[in-house]
């Protein structure tokens, strides 16, 4: 007897855990099997000037099969997964979404404690997503149908970390193929006041990631005064998203708050009634809430507070891009969604790339969005797993 034959308590679609009337609730009592759990490693060289390490996470159950990607940063938290993928069997059974999320928050999903606390929500996310996929799919209905949402076309930034003059090179040859892209910036201590000025005057800076509120991470930036300065005045409408609150930039975002952006503190609901004042606008990555219903709960709140959003990715090279794509075209497609397709990301000439907006491609069942390469590696033949 397979695992969809029998049936656990709670998998007659009764979510009696769900908020009554929330965009959680209408998926929260999907009926899911899972069969089967497998993981899929795949490696690109990103064009930042590193390989990217990321596994897709496979659920299948009677018949269907879904997906998700974990973006984990750390290679060796995705060699011990990869290691111990035999030992997923507790995955299996009938139960409801809901159950299966519940059932992921009380497991570790790491056979070796993971080098970052943040990667625990972000293989949850994969495995949350995938479970959404599958029960989707299980029960004939999108992501669209079953959150009552109509896909729309994505608008999307270009994220760039811009160094030297290089960086500025390749942005002028991508607005060069196309001139209404617009970017994402990472701003640097090498920004002087001619790099600026050249920004300015070509009007395509829709945020500055000042990054001010990571730590223990190589693209945690000083809260640097003058670099603040600077950029707040060469480019004095654009979006500041994370800004260090520190004595020596507070005073700096004084009039400006009306523009200033999170990104890295918020996971949660909790985290936007947290913050120092009410935003505007967020940044709101998925894979940082970890699971399906804090997610959807958020997208609730902002709505209800009148606070718009943005999606942000963490160089998807699987289904995980797509369906950041997906979730955009339902809750903001109209943001500066940094969620440019993947061939931005992997050396991709300029000329050939896909253009903002993106046309909405959301597959007729399921939480998918378009089709991805799905070798382990580029270097593979196209022979191979080929494309999904």
């Amino acid at each position: 007897m397979s695992a969809c034959d029998s049936r656990e308590a709670g998998a007659d679609g009764d979510d009696r855990e769900a908020d009554a009337g929330g965009t959680y609730a209408r998926v929260a009592g999907l009926p899911l099997c899972v069969e089967r759990c497998e993981l899929l490693p795949l490696a690109r060289d990103i064009s930042s000037g590193f390989t990217k390490i990321s596994t897709v996470v496979r659920l299948s159950g009677d018949g269907h099969e879904g997906q998700g990607e974990d973006i984990t940063w750390d290679q060796i938290d995705h060699l011990e997964h990869l290691r111990g993928a035999g030992e997923l069997s507790w995955l299996r059974g009938t139960r409801t979404l809901d159950a299966f999320s519940t059932l992921l928050g009380l497991a570790d999903l790491f056979p070796v404690a993971p080098i970052r606390e943040s990667a625990r929500d972000y293989r949850r996310w994969a495995f949350e997503s995938a479970a959404l996929d599958l029960a989707l799919r299980q029960s004939g209905l999108s992501l669209q149908d079953a959150v009552g949402r109509a896909a729309e076309p994505v608008t999307f930034v270009v994220s760039l970390r811009l160094d030297d003059r290089a960086g500025l090179a390749r942005l002028r040859a991508l607005r060069a193929a196309d001139p209404g892209l617009r970017f994402k910036l990472d701003p640097v201590d090498s920004w002087d006041d001619a790099l600026l000025a050249e920004l300015a005057a070509l009007d395509c800076v829709d945020v500055v990631d000042m990054k001010g509120l990571y730590r223990n991470a190589t693209v945690a930036m000083d809260a640097d005064p003058v670099l603040y300065g600077r950029v707040f005045e060469h480019l004095p409408r654009v979006w500041i998203e994370d800004p260090a609150l520190a004595p020596a930039t507070i005073g700096l975002l004084d009039g400006r708050r009306d523009r200033v952006t999170w990104d890295e503190p918020i996971h949660a609901v909790g985290d936007i009634r947290a913050l120092p004042w009410r935003p505007r606008l967020l940044n709101l990555k998925p894979a940082r809430f970890g699971s399906v219903r804090r997610l959807f709960e958020t997208y609730d709140y902002c709505r209800a507070h009148d606070i718009g959003a943005y999606g942000g990715g963490m160089f998807e090279q699987g289904p995980g891009r797509g369906q950041l794509q997906y979730l955009a075209s339902l809750f903001h497609p109209d943001g500066p969604n940094d969620l440019a397709p993947v061939a931005y990301n992997l050396h991709a000439p300029a000329g050939g790339l896909p253009r903002s907006p993106l046309a909405p491609e959301p597959h007729e069942t399921g939480f998918r969005w378009g089709d991805y390469d799905a070798r382990r590696s580029i270097r593979e033949a196209p022979g191979g797993p080929g494309a999904r």
